[in-house]
């Protein structure tokens, strides 16, 4: 079978995206408003929130699992639209599935690296920060940048309960950032799909123009990517979507409202 009739038996297959909650909605609805026609299938792991405390062996699993269970809704391409899973799963299983896996940090820093800058700088969780994955993706591509990771552990939380003008969740991104600002960065990368909703606190310290939201830059590598392989849909109408939860989809409904609007209530999958 020809490569061109075997990416048409796949191109209108769905795109699956995954976090450990909602903040890969932030990468979803940029996809779906890129690429609308897209059949597309969501899932949250609500059961392992969250991502940024658990061990890479815990990390692995969780993402063989949720994978697994792509697999068997046929998919055409994975999106690991979380930080903390590029950073410790995506290299150990990268070369399981035959389907196209898109992690968001070695995506991003594919690109960043080009940009022209001396300094990055990232915000991350803590296990992104362990991995030491945005420095060595970043100089894999530019040796001669400087990278410093910076682990907020406090971030998702003030982001997911909403008290972005509580003023201890105030000191704690300052405090961040000032010992971000010891290092003189080019360029700030915000390295969890949730704090690019720090912004207006962010902004009150440092000009808005120094971060980076990876996920912008992400949607558009995916985008191409799937050009280039043949594998955009032919399809011109609206695009299906699914979400799945494996733990309350009620609050996941709840806690989506500020990443995208999600219609009806996620169905529930346990995986273990």
């Amino acid at each position: 079978m020809s490569t061109s009739n075997f990416n048409k038996k796949l191109n209108n297959r769905p795109v699956g995206f995954f976090d450990s909650g909602v903040g890969g909605l932030s990468v979803y609805a940029r996809f779906k408003k890129s690429l609308p026609c897209e059949d597309t299938l969501y899932f949250g792991d609500l059961a392992h929130l969250p991502y940024g405390d658990k061990t890479r062996e815990q990390l692995v699993g969780y993402a063989r699992e949720i994978l697994n269970f792509y697999k068997s809704k046929k998919v055409k391409a994975v999106v690991i639209a979380c930080n903390t899973s590029s950073a410790q799963a995506y290299d150990v299983i990268k070369d399981e599935y035959d389907f196209k896996i898109y992690p968001i940090i070695q995506s991003c820093a594919k690109v960043i690296s080009t940009l022209g800058d001396s300094k990055i700088g990232v915000f991350a969780t803590q296990a992104t920060v362990d991995s030491g994955v945005y420095t060595r993706e970043l100089k894999k591509y530019n040796p001669e940048l400087e990278v410093r990771e910076i682990a907020c552990p406090r971030w998702v939380n003030t982001v997911e309960t909403g008290k972005l003008d509580d003023e201890v969740n105030i000191l704690d991104v300052k405090k961040h950032l000032d010992e971000m600002n010891g290092f003189r960065p080019d360029r700030i990368i915000l390295g969890c799909t949730h704090y690019p909703y720090l912004m207006r606190v962010l902004e009150r310290f440092a000009p808005k123009d120094l971060f980076t939201d990876p996920a912008e830059i992400f949607v558009e590598f995916i985008k191409k990517d799937l050009g280039e392989r043949a594998l955009l849909t032919e399809k011109g109408t609206e695009g299906k979507e699914q979400i799945f939860v494996s733990a309350n989809p009620e609050n996941f409904v709840q806690h989506s409202k500020i990443f995208y609007d999600v219609k009806t209530l996620p169905e529930l999958i346990r995986l273990r």
